[in-house]
This record gives structure tokens, C-alpha cells and sequence, in this order.
């Protein structure tokens, strides 16, 4: 097969255009930064046919992304809409004798979908040759009834004709020569299996029909087709029940891509995600959001998962301008057919699900009316009803969704676990279940502290694997699904939101992949993967110990380390010592993990876990580390378990350090193959004494000869946007997998693995010579990037009035590490810039060389400013836009005073400190409210100064484009006191995960100390909130605001600066005039003297300008304009009355130059 990817009329004149591609094929996957680019795309196929006599040819697609059309010799045949439908086109008529061209063009346009959908014909095709009289393709429907004994097999086989033909049926050896009906074109067998074996996840047995076609006692066709005896039952009470036992569907969403494949289909790479997720104790698969491969299917009926198969993300009304809405009106009923019959038959489709988050639904009564219609196409194709219709929705809490629930009673909830309870008691006839919960994101590796800190989104752009970072709409801990699906019994399960990270929905940053996986796009499990798999995996089936982070940070930073476990007992020991033992209690506790806070310290961290009787049955050990030294790899099949027929040594070669000046180590490797299958190499680093690098980051190539093509490269980071199909890659959070696709044929395939340089520079001369400057480029260039950075403090971390301040060193490994640049800031917990404490860099040249030689690149004085925890944070980009290390140390302030919120720079939401609701993390530091219900986000504690302001601007992203009133409250609303400022309303067009600005005025300026409280009834995110500033110097100044007042005789009182007599002085800071200036004052007093003389002093830090005005005399306070020299910038401006004044001093402002007033 070929494509060429632009369009028909070039690519057929255009034979060069064609480059040879494998089917499957995916286009996009090859270029990470072009994944969502429209395009053309044109496949051609040449064959040579010799048509026969009442033969009939079909081409098959199971998959094709998307609006597509097949032409045979230039003719059109069909065109097909859906990207995930199967279909089928028969060619005959369009074929010659000899030589033929098949083209079929792909024409996608973005955005079509939420997530990376592909482009191209990313599943199978096949070319059938039936008999005029055949099999209708996808005809054969197999149902199981159970009876007293053992279970009713009915069979029905639809026929292009049946005039002349003679169907048979097979199962366990019985011939049916003759159906018990015939009703045209279809016939029906019947056949009884005495007491079978039954189908259920843990023992998934298969029975096979065998269907023939004669005419005239020649055998025109067989099919075989797969079948299992399993029951099937929902209750509103009891929930899910297979085979009558009550089941817990343990279950997950999985999108259809496969990582570094893309879209294309490997059913060993499906296979693998499959073991991925058994392993982690799922028994179900939800097909999010469309009609899954036919090698997922028969995976599943072989390997043992209930599936819930979902058919749309949209009917008539568009998420995206250019997704399947477009077609749906004219094209639902043939994908429905296309869907079910293709389907039907296997034992592990359990439901059939009519969409996700379907708006129309939520819309209008159209919603209810194509809920029935698609239901009962459903039900006109699976007519026993091997599954039951249903569907999963984010608007069970509106009216319009509940009554389409009211008509499939088989109701999904996104995300919408609290409201079961009451929908329980209101539609007692529903079967209710979460068809998507958690959406807990995390980067695999990747560990922000501390645990008690919930954050969202930070600067290196990943999601910590802590079990802290939650969005806005998701569960707030993994433990949380797990218990509160618990606390339902009803329920029939969940499907957790996802099982493996896919490419596309990057939340919360626009990066490459989703976050929301408990295993990366590259199969790697993260820490939440052990969490779910010790709660659904039983310790008599397998013990599950799990010890988390890994064990290399800063010394004494207070790091927080988690057990999970399915044993009753664990205890955690570093260096030998125990830190306690503590008990999990999985029937009934509310903590589901074993967490601790401990020091670090070099060495070793160990998990236990002891059975019911107190003995230890398992120990997991997590080592401290250094820089890499040695590449390790493991060579895995699809369903997990080591290949056993490869060997690994070390590459033997002159030493390269001459030549690229960094040069880590190589490895080359054998395997022996006989048949054509994937292979997965996990591939990471060791340290000089064995112990793995849980954080290196080294570029490793991947060569491969022989039997033997490398298909994929990936880490599962989602910042990553090397190629997936490139050579090389670096290693994320330690690992890199490597998939290879074998020939078919026996022989060996050779691996060579090297780590090089990240630039794969090599700098090279014919003289080998090369100069001081040229060495120090190479070294950057061909130097491994920085790994860890190191915060070293010998000084105590609590902070006090004795103790101030402390110095901490910032050091880089590896030593040779090129862009050593690191930023420093002091931050919260949560990573936000904090007033907590500031930092000053001692001058480089104050470091010792055994310092700079030991790897240490700056050091910091930290000096604390008030009560709090707070951070110092060290970040390294190396090289890039984004931060790709970062390393913090903890501090806590006490007896040091109050620190309150600056209004004039951003105050971020996710620095609330008080809350009432369900409140979220939002984008960007920011905060989310609730969706419905009240929220109530409060700030105690700003300091608005004696200028004060009235205007504040909002940053929101709100997803409907609704209006959205906003009560801005001083003080907690319903406390006493309390008032309402105001009702702001926000309504813009909603941009995807992005913030706008709105800017409010309220009636009155705040000044001096207060807490600020937001209250909403909708969901919005909002990033924060700043108040406009205004100028000091232009403002209307009070004269008892003065920051410092003497002289011999004077009184201050609350309307101003009184009985002022001889030798008094008034001085205000911080006047900024800028470069507008001032001309004019305006001063609002009396005096008794006919006229009393002010003397006004500039002092711009080096030039004093005094000027001098004369006051009329005034019983009564009024306002008087003066003339004066013009002043700019910042000044410090004192009024020095001199002895014989009399003056009442109320108030005073000046005019910026041409009268305009700030």
C-alpha cells in the first residue's frame, strides 16, 4: 500500500508523491508538533485480479479517520463518514481483468474531536472473495437463554439468498444439517449445551459456531464465530449481576490510541494495555468514545473484560466544527447497524452505550426523542439483547438528561457520584453507575510536596504523581473513587477516567498528552495504578505492596512517603529504622494508604507488609541514586511476560569521550524470532553501584537489524515532543520504551543501545584539534542535561526572631550537566511566589573552586519576613522553554508577624484560605467552584493601604459562555458584619482552558485590612484577582496620613493635622509624579493668619527642590489651587511650616501637568 498526502488530482499525476506505507497506518503520529493539521490523504493499492464466474469481491474496513471515499479505476464507488464504523464495498463491478488501482482518499479537518483521533486507515482491511450466494458479512447472530440444565444456543444466519442454498450449523461436534426456521433469507438453529462451562472475567471460556454454506452439496463458504454462556442482570437495588452473582464493575475508559503506534491498530499493542489494566484488577472497558477495534473485542472475550462499547461523542449538535455531528443526521442508522451486528455476538459486551456526554440531551426535547430512536435501532440489531442500552452523562443533574435516563433506566454519571443518593430515591426503577469517575491527573515520576497541598498545574508543565494534583471536576484522591463507590452499594461499578493516558486533552496545560492514566502513554505504571490495584485485587489472589516516591532528594526536606497494600499491616523503615506500623483497613477505612512525613536522608526506604498473623509475606526497597552509568533494558511480550529468548552485553569499542567529549555507555542485543509479533523494550539507567536512576533523563539511541524494525519510541511524558518514530529519545522519570515489530520470519534481530548526546551533536576536525571556546560549545552541546539539583542547608530550616535567615547552596548533577542556569524563587506550598520570605544570590565570585568543583553553581540567602511555610524553589529549563527539573526546599516562619495579601499584583486563587462548598483546583494556580450549589472562596487578610481601591479585575474561564453572576462580598457572607460590595455578572465567549479578564468597580474604595470573599452558584474557574493601584501622588491624601509628623505644637485628629504652630513638618514617601509630572497643588485647610506660608520639599534621593505657597486666610476648610514648578518621578514630598503658622491641615492632592487628574 502507498499514500501520498495532499490531494487525488496530484497524486495521480504525481507517481513519485507515493511513499510505500504498512496497513494499519496513521499519518499523523510522525510529527508530534503537526498532529492537528488539515489534510488529504490518498492510498493506493495496484492489484492484478482474474475475475471468476459468479465470484463477488468485498474490500472491509474496520476503520477509516474520517469522511472518506474508495474509487476503483477512477470510478467511485462508496464514501464513508464515521472515522470508527466498520465497513464493506463490493468491488465487482468496478474491477477489470488484470490490472487494477484501488484509491481511497481521507480527508480530515481539525478540530474533530477532544482527543487525538489519527488520520488515516488506522485499522484493517480485507479483501473477501465470496460466492454470488454467501454469508451476509456480519449476518451470523449467536443468543444464549439459560434453561434448567444448561443453556439454549439460538443461531441465526442471514443469507444473500436462499433459493438453492443449504445452510448448516456446528457447535461442540453436533451437526444442525437443518434450521428449526427459515423465514426468507435467514435461518435460525437451535442447539442445548448440558451444564457449559461459563463465561465470566475469571474464567473467560469460549464456544464456537461453525457455520457452512452449500449449493447443490459444494461448500461455498465457513465462517466461525466465538460465543460464551453467561447471564446478565441489572437491578436498581442489587446493581450489576453476571451469571446471578452481584459484581462491582471495576472498570476503565480507554481512548483508542496506542501511544507511539498513534491510531494504527497492533493487536499486541492492544493486548499489552489489556494485561495493563488486569494486572491493576480491572475486569471492565469502557470504549470512550466510539466504536472500538475488532481486536479489542476478541482480546476481550479471550482475556476476560466486561465491555461497555460506546458508539458517539456527539450527535446533531457539535462539540468542534468539524466533528461527526456534521454527519449524524443521515448517517446514525447505518453506523448503528454497522456497530451492533459487527458486534453482537461476543460474551463480554455487556452494554451498549448511545453516546457521552451527549448535549442534546441536556438541550431540548429532540434529546428524549433520538434517545428512543437510537435505542430501539439498537435493540432492531440485537433483538435478544445480548447488551442493554445506555449511555454516560455529565447533566444528570438537569431535567431534560433524567427523563432520557428515564427511557434507557440504565443510567451513566460523569463525574456525579454525589448525586446517586438522592436519584436513587427519586427514580427507584434506574440502574445507576459511574461511567466516568476520578480524572485525578499525575506525570509518572514526578512528585510536588507536600501531600497536603492539593495543586493542579506548575511550571514544569506535569502533575504530580503524589496523589495531590486533582481537577476541578474529578474526584479528589483515587481512595476517594474506590470509597465512594464503597458507600453505594446499588451502584454497578465505575469506570475510571482513564485507565492508560492518551494523546490530546492535556489538562490542564496545552502540552501533548492527557495526565488523567494511571499508566502513561508508553505503559508505564504510575503510583495511583498500585493504589486502585490494592484495593481491587485480593491479597489471597496476590499480595500488592507499593512504595512511593522514589529516594533521592535534598537532605532533611521533609518528604511525604506512601504504602499501598492490599495486607492489613504495613511498616515503613529508613535505614533500618522504623517509623511505624500502621493498619489499613479496606472494608470500612477512610484511609486507604499508609502515609508518612520523614527527613531525608541518603540510603534506603523499605515498605512491609505482614499478613493477618503478623509475618512478614512482602518488602519493597527504594534505593538514593546517582548519575547514570549503565543502560539497562528488559525485553517484555505482549502479555507481559519476559521474552525468554534474548541475551544483553555490553558493546565493545574504543573509547569516544575523545570525540563527542560525553559518552555514557552502549549496549547491543540479541533476540530470536520465529513468528511476527511486538516486542517492548523497557529501557533505563543504573548507577556505578546498580541502582536504578528513577530520574534520569539521558538520550538513548535505539538501532535495529536484522529480523527485526523499530515501529515506536516513547516516555510518556506529555512535554515530549521528540518524534515517536525518531531514533533516539530521552528517558522520562527513568524509562523509555522501544517497540519492535518482528518479520514473521525466523532469524535474529540485532539492538544496539547507546546514550548520546542531547543534541546528537559530534564536534569533529581533520586535525582533531580544536580550540578552548569550540571545546566549551561541544561540552554544552554533547553534556547530558541537569538530572537533579541538589539544595543544600546546614543551618536550621525553622525560622524564628533569633533566626532570621539562613544560606543555602544550589548544586547541579550531573557535574558535567550543560545549561547550568537555575532559577531560584521562594514560593508556597503550592509553588506560588510567596512574601513570606526574600532571597538574595551571593556574588558568584564568593564561591570557593572546591564549591564550583563539587558542582555547586550559586548559593542563596534566605531571610524570613513572617509566620507561614514556605519554599525555596530551584528550577532548571535545561535549554528549553519549559522547566524541566525542579527541586525545592522546606521552611517554616513562627513568631515573626502577620504577612497579608498585596491586592496590587495578582492574587492567585489557589492562595484561598478559606472556603465554603466544593471548592476545586483551577488552571494556573487558579480556583474552580462548584457547577451547581453554592461556593464560597474567601481570602482573609488584604492590605489595601490608606489609598485603597475600588477597582478589581477577574481572570475567568467559564466553560458555557453563560452568564455568571459573581457576589463580592467584605467579609464572610452570612458572618456578622459582613456586607455585599457587589453582583458582578461575567459573560464572555468561552475559550478552552483559557483565562479572560473582566474589570469591576465597586461603590467605595476598600482601605486598610480585609477579607475578600467570592460566592457563586456555577462553576467557573478563576485565576485569581488584582485591584487597580492608583498613583499615590495624584491622589486625594489625607493630611493625618502622613508617614511621619513632628514639630513643636500640632494635633492630629481624624479629619487632620490641627492647631498646627511653630517648626511642624509633614512627610509623605513614594510620591511617584513619573514622567507626566505635576504643576498644580491643591490644599484643602483654614488659617487665621491673613496669609500662611507652606514650604513644600522635593527630595528625589539626591536634588531637594523647596517651593513655597501662601495659604489666604479661611475660617471655614475650602479648597485652594497653587501654581507650582513642575516635579517628576519618585519623590519624597514634606510640608515644613515655619514658626508663626496657624493652619488646619485637612487634605491635599496634586494635578497632574494640563489640569488632568489621576
Amino acid at each position: 500500500m502507498r499514500i501520498w498526502k495532499n490531494n487525488k488530482k496530484e497524486a495521480v499525476k504525481k507517481e513519485r508523491g507515493f511513499l510505500p506505507v504498512e496497513i494499519p497506518h496513521d499519518w499523523q503520529i510522525y510529527d508530534a508538533s503537526f498532529f492537528y493539521e488539515d489534510c488529504s490523504g490518498w492510498y493506493r493499492k495496484k492489484v492484478i485480479c482474474k475475475k471468476e464466474k459468479n465470484l463477488r469481491y468485498l474490500l472491509r474496513f474496520e476503520g477509516i479517520y474520517m469522511d472518506s471515499e474508495l474509487y476503483v479505476n477512477s470510478r467511485k464507488v462508496l464514501e464513508w463518514k464515521y472515522g470508527y464504523s466498520t465497513f464493506e464495498a463490493d468491488i465487482t463491478d468496478f474491477l477489470e481483468n488484470g490490472n487494477n488501482e484501488i484509491m481511497v482518499g481521507v480527508h480530515v479537518k481539525h478540530p474533530n474531536s477532544r482527543w487525538y483521533a489519527g488520520a488515516g486507515i488506522y485499522r484493517n482491511v480485507w479483501l473477501k472473495t465470496v460466492h454470488t450466494e454467501h454469508l451476509v458479512s456480519d449476518g451470523i447472530y449467536v443468543s444464549t437463554e439459560e434453561q434448567k440444565d444448561g443453556y439454549q444456543v439460538l443461531v441465526y444466519v442471514e443469507t444473500s439468498q436462499a433459493a438453492g442454498t443449504e445452510v448448516q450449523c456446528n457447535l461442540e461436534g453436533i451437526e444442525k444439517k437443518l434450521p428449526i426456521r427459515r423465514d426468507g433469507d435467514r435461518a435460525e438453529f437451535s442447539f442445548f449445551l448440558k451444564n457449559p462451562k461459563l463465561w465470566e472475567p475469571e474464567t473467560p471460556n469460549l464456544y464456537m459456531i461453525t457455520v457452512r454454506l452449500y449449493k447443490k452439496g459444494k461448500l461455498l463458504e465457513e465462517e466461525h464465530v466465538n460465543f460464551g454462556c453467561r447471564t446478565i442482570e441489572t437491578d436498581p437495588q442489587q446493581g450489576f449481576l453476571l451469571n446471578h452473582k452481584k459484581r462491582k464493575l471495576k472498570g476503565v475508559c480507554l481512548h483508542h490510541n496506542l501511544g507511539a503506534l498513534g491510531s494504527a491498530v497492533k493487536k499486541d499493542a492492544i493486548k499489552r494495555q489489556l494485561t495493563l489494566m488486569k494486572e491493576m484488577g480491572a475486569d471492565a472497558i469502557r470504549t470512550a468514545h466510539n466504536m472500538p477495534a475488532v481486536e479489542l473485542m476478541e482480546l476481550a472475550d479471550e482475556m476476560g473484560f466486561l465491555i461497555v462499547s460506546e458508539a458517539f461523542d456527539c450527535w446533531e449538535r457539535p462539540k468542534n466544527p468539524y466533528d461527526y455531528a456534521r454527519f449524524f443526521t443521515d448517517w446514525w442508522k447505518r453506523d448503528i447497524a454497522s456497530w451492533v451486528r459487527r458486534d453482537r455476538n461476543h460474551p463480554s459486551l455487556i452494554f451498549w452505550s448511545i453516546g457521552n456526554e451527549i448535549y442534546d440531551m441536556h438541550a431540548d426535547e429532540r434529546g428524549q426523542t433520538f434517545t428512543r430512536l437510537l435505542m430501539e435501532e439498537v435493540y432492531r440489531h440485537d433483538f435478544k439483547r445480548n447488551g442493554r442500552v445506555t449511555f454516560g452523562s455529565n447533566f444528570m443533574p438537569w431535567e431534560k438528561a433524567q427523563k432520557c435516563a428515564d427511557i434507557v433506566k440504565i443510567a451513566g454519571y460523569n463525574y456525579s457520584e454525589k448525586y446517586y443518593e438522592e436519584h436513587h430515591r427519586e427514580h427507584p426503577d434506574w440502574v445507576i453507575y459511574g461511567s466516568e469517575t476520578a480524572s485525578t491527573v499525575q506525570s509518572r515520576g514526578v512528585y510536588h510536596f507536600p501531600l497536603k497541598q492539593s495543586v493542579l498545574a506548575d511550571v514544569d508543565e506535569q502533575c504530580s504523581a503524589l496523589g495531590n494534583s486533582t481537577t476541578s471536576w474529578g474526584a479528589k484522591s483515587a481512595e476517594a473513587c474506590i470509597i465512594a463507590e464503597r458507600e453505594h452499594p446499588y451502584s454497578m461499578g465505575q469506570f475510571l477516567w482513564s485507565g492508560i493516558d492518551y494523546i490530546g486533552e492535556p489538562t490542564p496545560y496545552h502540552t501533548k498528552n492527557s495526565y488523567l492514566g494511571q499508566v502513561d502513554t508508553a505503559g508505564f505504571p504510575k503510583d495511583s495504578y498500585y493504589i486502585y490495584q490494592a484495593e481491587w485485587v485480593s491479597f489471597q489472589r496476590k499480595p500488592v505492596l507499593h512504595l512511593f516516591p522514589y529516594w533521592d532528594f535534598n537532605k532533611d526536606q521533609t518528604i511525604d512517603v506512601r504504602i499501598c497494600s492490599n495486607a492489613s499491616d504495613v511498616e515503613l523503615f529508613v535505614n533500618g529504622v522504623s517509623k511505624g506500623r500502621k493498619q489499613i483497613d479496606h472494608l470500612q477505612g477512610r484511609k486507604l494508604t499508609a502515609d508518612y512525613q520523614v527527613p531525608y536522608e541518603e540510603g534506603e526506604i523499605a515498605a512491609v507488609a505482614y499478613d493477618e498473623t503478623g509475618k512478614e509475606v512482602l518488602r519493597e526497597c527504594r534505593h538514593s541514586f546517582g548519575d547514570s552509568a549503565e543502560i539497562i533494558v528488559r525485553c517484555v511480550k505482549a502479555d507481559g511476560t519476559e521474552y525468554q529468548y534474548y541475551k544483553v552485553k555490553p558493546v565493545v569499542e574504543e573509547n569516544r569521550r575523545n570525540k563527542s567529549l560525553y559518552f555514557a555507555t552502549a549496549k547491543y542485543m540479541e533476540i530470536w524470532t520465529n513468528r511476527k509479533e511486538l516486542l517492548f523494550l523497557e529501557i533505563g539507567m543504573t548507577d556505578q553501584e546498580g541502582n536504578p536512576v528513577e530520574n534520569a533523563n539521558n538520550r538513548i539511541k535505539v538501532k535495529v537489524t536484522g529480523e527485526g524494525r523499530l515501529i515506536g519510541l516513547d516516555n510518556g511524558d506529555s512535554t515530549d515532543y521528540d518524534s515517536y518514530k525518531g531514533s533516539s529519545r530521552k528517558l522520562f522519570s527513568g524509562k523509555l520504551l522501544a517497540m519492535i515489530e518482528t518479520s514473521g520470519r525466523e532469524g535474529i534481530v540485532q539492538i544496539e543501545l547507546s546514550e548520546i548526546s542531547q543534541s546528537e551533536g559530534v564536534l569533529q576536525k581533520e586535525n582533531n584539534a580544536v580550540s578552548v571556546e569550540e571545546e566549551r560549545m561541544s561540552r554544552e552541546e554533547n553534556s547530558p542535561w541537569v538530572r537533579k539539583i541538589e539544595l543544600i542547608c546546614e543551618e536550621e530550616k525553622n525560622f524564628s526572631e533569633e533566626h532570621r535567615q539562613a544560606i543555602v547552596g544550589v548544586k547541579v548533577l550531573p557535574k558535567e550537566a550543560a545549561n547550568r542556569k537555575i532559577m531560584c524563587e521562594i514560593t508556597t506550598n503550592a509553588g506560588i511566589p510567596s512574601d513570606l520570605a526574600e532571597m538574595t544570590e551571593i556574588p558568584s565570585n564568593e564561591l570557593s573552586e572546591n564549591e564550583r568543583n563539587d558542582g555547586i553553581v550559586k548559593k542563596i540567602c534566605i531571610r524570613a519576613r513572617g509566620d507561614g511555610e514556605f519554599r525555596l524553589r530551584a528550577c532548571a529549563s535545561n535549554g528549553q522553554q519549559q522547566v524541566k527539573v525542579i527541586s525545592s526546599y522546606d521552611f517554616v516562619a513562627e513568631g515573626l508577624g502577620k504577612m497579608y495579601f498585596d491586592p496590587y499584583k495578582l492574587v492567585a486563587g489557589g492562595l484561598y484560605n478559606d472556603s465554603v462548598g466544593d471548592v476545586g483546583n483551577g488552571n494556573e494556580h487558579g480556583v474552580s467552584t462548584a457547577r451547581d450549589g453554592k461556593t464560597i472562596v474567601g481570602f482573609r487578610g488584604i492590605d489595601f493601604g490608606k489609598i485603597g481601591s475600588d477597582s478589581i479585575t477577574l481572570p475567568i474561564f467559564e466553560l458555557g459562555g453563560v452568564e455568571t453572576p459573581i457576589g463580592i462580598w467584605d467579609g464572610k457572607p452570612g458572618e456578622k458584619e459582613s456586607r455585599l460590595l457587589i453582583t458582578a455578572v461575567y459573560q464572555k465567549a468561552s475559550i478552552w482552558n483559557t483565562y479572560q479578564e473582566e474589570t469591576y468597580l465597586l461603590p467605595e474604595r476598600l482601605k486598610g485590612i480585609h477579607d475578600l470573599y467570592f460566592e457563586l452558584h456555577q462553576k467557573i474557574h478563576l485565576k485569581g484577582f488584582v485591584f487597580r493601584k492608583y498613583p499615590k501622588a495624584f491622589e486625594c491624601l489625607y493630611a493625618n496620613e502622613s508617614e511621619a509628623i513632628y514639630g513643636d505644637q500640632m494635633r492630629v485628629t481624624e479629619k487632620g493635622v490641627m492647631d498646627i504652630g511653630n517648626n511642624v513638618t509633614l512627610e509623605f514617601s513614594d510620591m511617584d509624579f513619573g514622567s507626566d509630572g505635576t504643576d498644580k497643588i491643591c490644599i484643602c485647610g483654614r488659617t487665621q493668619n491673613e496669609k500662611n506660608t507652606i514650604h513644600i520639599r522635593f527630595f528625589d534621593g539626591e536634588k531637594e527642590n523647596r517651593q513655597i505657597i501662601e495659604f489666604p486666610q479661611e475660617d471655614e476648610f475650602t479648597m485652594q489651587e497653587f501654581k507650582i514648578e513642575s516635579v517628576f518621578g519618585l519623590q519624597q514630598v514634606s510640608f515644613i511650616f515655619m514658626p508663626g503658622s496657624q493652619f488646619d491641615f485637612y487634605s491635599f492632592q496634586f494635578l497632574k501637568k494640563e489640569g488632568e487628574e489621576g
